[in-house]
């Protein structure tokens, strides 16, 4: 087993290895390797966000689409920056974070009376259907404070957006055209990651969850670098001092 506050620092030949991750059919999608060496990209499904401490060689920097840092009572400030950088209509693919009280509602109807009696915000049912995943990172997070350094919340539209040149996605990533536009920016940013990616995982994996899994990597790779942009920055805290802040 890993300890935590000892990790080290995971290095390729040529720089820091790092790993993207995003949910995908109730696991983690994680991709992970050298940046500089995208033809030798590994991915595989996770089960828990423990995993991520097996990964060989193990990355320096995380970087998950997921929800770290939980509001009491209203909007986190993350979620509000995010979506004015990638403005209409990409911005609604930032979903606001769940209020804490919501990760033990049994169903949605009482998730979303939570929000109504504390913020007068029900909880949206994309952010519903990703609850158990929020929940067990929750978890993993405040089990060891210090693993919320080393894994960092991303979005991966920002870093389409970041590798676009600073323009948000025209398309959804779900039509033709947004998936050819998304995969060309990987293939250009991390040439044969794509194949690479699929090839290791060894069984059939949606591709706008691994597009999307390469975008987080792709920020990763900038946290890691000193290169990526902090939304808020300096980042706010929830009331368990886990960050809120999306980094891209």
């Amino acid at each position: 087993m890993v300890t935590v506050s000892r990790l080290p620092e995971g290095t390729g030949a040529a720089g820091p290895v790092v790993a993207g991750v995003d949910g995908c059919r109730g696991h983690w999608l994680c991709v992970w390797g050298d940046p500089a060496r995208p033809s030798e990209i590994r991915a595989a499904l996770l089960d828990t966000p423990h995993a991520l401490e097996h990964l060989r060689p193990l990355p320096a920097v995380v970087g998950v689409d997921i929800p770290i840092g939980l509001p009491e009572d209203g909007p986190r400030e993350a979620d509000r920056a995010a979506r004015r950088l990638l403005g209409r209509p990409r911005g609604s693919s930032v979903f606001p974070a769940p209020l804490r009280c919501m990760l033990q509602a049994p169903d949605y109807d009482t998730a979303c009376n939570l929000g109504r009696n504390r913020c007068g915000r029900a909880l949206s049912r994309q952010s519903w259907n990703i609850l158990p995943l929020i929940r067990a990172m929750d978890a993993f997070l405040r089990e060891r404070p210090a693993r919320a350094g080393w894994v960092q919340e991303v979005h991966p539209e920002l870093g389409f957006m970041v590798w676009n040149h600073g323009i948000p996605m025209a398309w959804g990533k779900k039509t033709p055209r947004g998936r050819d536009t998304r995969r060309g920016l990987v293939e250009a940013a991390l040439p044969g990651a794509l194949s690479a990616a699929r090839a290791s995982l060894g069984a059939p994996c949606p591709e706008d969850d691994l597009l999307d899994a390469l975008a987080a990597f792709g920020i990763a790779a900038r946290i890691a670098t000193g290169r990526a942009l902090r939304l808020p920055d300096p980042p706010q805290r929830d009331a368990l001092g886990l960050p809120m802040c999306i980094t891209c």
